[in-house]
């Protein structure tokens, strides 16, 4: 397998992972907005927390999540060293 499906795959199973914590979350926006604690014009599936877009921050492998209910997979020199190998 070359090194950029891996990482593809990777990134895939991580981000399903982290998605199924997040929608569990009372900080997930369509959460808050659900229980009517948190209002907003976004469309996004976001954090009430940080703000960011879930479907993006959960693909980010040196992101973690601002509650703390996930972490980073990857250090900023790592994610460098894909990088500069994959051509990202």
């Amino acid at each position: 397998m070359l090194p950029s499906q891996y990482l593809e795959e990777k990134i895939t199973e991580v981000s399903e992972q982290r998605l199924k914590t997040c929608r569990a979350c009372p900080f997930n926006s369509n959460n808050a907005k659900a229980d009517g604690t948190y209002h907003s014009f976004r469309r996004d599936e976001h954090c009430i927390d940080c703000g960011c877009p879930l479907i993006t921050k959960t693909k980010c492998l040196t992101c973690e999540c601002p509650q703390h209910k996930w972490g980073p997979e990857l250090t900023p020199e790592q994610e460098k060293i894909i990088n500069d190998e994959t051509n990202i």
